[in-house]
């Protein structure tokens, strides 16, 4: 038995792959425990796993719920710039606290979601193997690939390289307070400084949760990395009450812009408005951050529900109105839902340029939504087949990529060998 000890964000997109996969390894009879700020520890505790509290004067319970809460207003470059002052916060009290608490709890590997780049320097200075997840979009940066962050589609051509290149010096100037404070801990505990922004990750090896076939053609991955699917336990999920006897039988559209993204309500009016008059049901969830009953009658008398059964619904839906969180895309994917996208911040631009270049939908925007333009691309995805086969053929390789089980056998073959799991070509 090996005792696990998990590094990630505490928002639900990060928490939510994280504890599926440290429940999978306690099934196999390991240790699982979550090394996060107290905000974090009712939802670990009803995953099944262990919770140990970091910072807990630093950062008392509520104050993640009202950083979640200001994102939730933000979007674009402020949302990100907002979103690395808090990982900033979160790597200093972590890289000071952490080391004696995971020593004292006898902590034997860490498993750290990739957008914590402060955790494998934790690892290193632990002594102990790490695995990188990736619960969001896949970070690694490639000259042919596009910052996660950018809403830009693939083009390896000299000028889409120089682009990309551009795009990342601007990428490593905003998240520099961040690599500024994993940089000081390393001096100050005589680790080698990292040659390449990439150096934060495992090489041991790298877990992420999109299939090979949604994302864009890469060439220089590590060879310990491996695309395994997407990772979700529905007993973890807590059952959430929902008026099925409202649903008409109708095709249902499913609309829903997470849980922090969620308080825009001119989003979820524009969306209202988009989907009246079409022949089909709309069912809005809205994520937590506005109550049903504080917003105005929408047009088109859809269903408004605080939170959604997601998983529930996606069983019905005929299409998906998204953020383009990494966690709704892929649920949607496996259940062969094609999409329209709406990013907001963060990683959901290169989540949806991906819904885009695979096919499985289309993309709307920030900038340019309006209820012409979203009605247009809701038309035109329910219209023609090819998104709809598209789907498919994503659910197909999602079946294919082994999804939490082979993830937890690579961590497994990383413990008992200490050597790098190998992909297969």
């Amino acid at each position: 038995m090996t005792h696990f000890g998990i590094i990630c964000p505490v928002s639900a997109g990060h928490l939510n792959p994280m504890t599926t996969l440290g429940y999978e390894l306690i099934r196999r009879g390991h240790r699982v425990t979550v090394f996060n700020f107290i905000d974090a520890k009712d939802k670990t505790l009803e995953s099944g796993l262990e919770f140990c509290p970091i910072a807990e004067q630093e950062i008392p319970a509520g104050t993640v719920a009202e950083q979640l809460k200001k994102m939730g207003q933000l979007r674009g470059l402020a949302g990100f710039r907002y979103t690395v002052e808090i990982f900033a916060q979160k790597a200093n009290v972590t890289l000071k606290q952490a080391p004696a608490i995971l020593k004292k709890a006898g902590v034997e590997a860490l498993l750290v979601d990739q957008v914590a780049l402060y955790g494998g320097t934790l690892a290193e200075f632990l002594n102990i193997p790490f695995v990188t997840v990736c619960s969001a979009l896949t970070m690694n940066r490639e000259p042919n690939i596009p910052p996660f962050c950018t809403p830009w589609e693939y083009n390896p051509t000299w000028k889409g390289r120089l682009r990309n290149k551009l795009g990342y010096q601007f990428l490593t100037y905003l998240s520099k307070p961040v690599r500024g404070i994993i940089a000081d801990y390393r001096r100050q505990w005589n680790l080698p400084l990292h040659a390449h922004p990439n150096d934060v990750y495992s090489k041991l090896a790298q877990l992420s949760q999109q299939p090979a076939e949604f994302e864009f053609p890469r060439t220089t991955l590590p060879s310990c990395f491996h695309f395994t699917g997407p990772y979700d336990n529905p007993k973890t999920r807590k059952s959430v009450p929902f008026p099925f006897e409202k649903l008409t039988g109708q095709p249902l559209i499913y609309a829903s812009m997470g849980t922090i993204q969620n308080q825009l309500e001119s989003v979820f009016q524009t969306i209202a408005a988009a989907c009246e008059g079409l022949e089909a049901q709309l069912v809005l969830s809205l994520g937590g951050g506005i109550r049903p009953e504080s917003i105005p009658q929408l047009l088109g008398n859809p269903i408004v529900v605080g939170y959604a059964p997601q998983l529930e619904l996606l069983q019905k839906a005929t299409l998906t109105i998204t953020h383009a969180g990494m966690n709704t895309t892929m649920e949607c994917l496996k259940n062969a839902v094609p999409m329209v996208a709406i990013p907001v911040t963060n990683d959901q631009p290169g989540v949806a340029a991906r819904i885009a270049w695979t096919g499985v939908g289309e993309v709307v925007p920030l900038k340019q939504l309006s209820v012409a333009n979203l009605r247009t691309a809701i038309q035109k995805v329910l219209g023609e087949e090819s998104y709809k086969q598209r789907a498919i053929a994503l659910q197909e390789a999602i079946q294919r990529a082994g999804g939490v089980s082979r993830a937890a056998d690579i961590i497994e073959q990383v413990v008992l060998t200490g050597k790098p799991v190998l992909a297969k070509p």
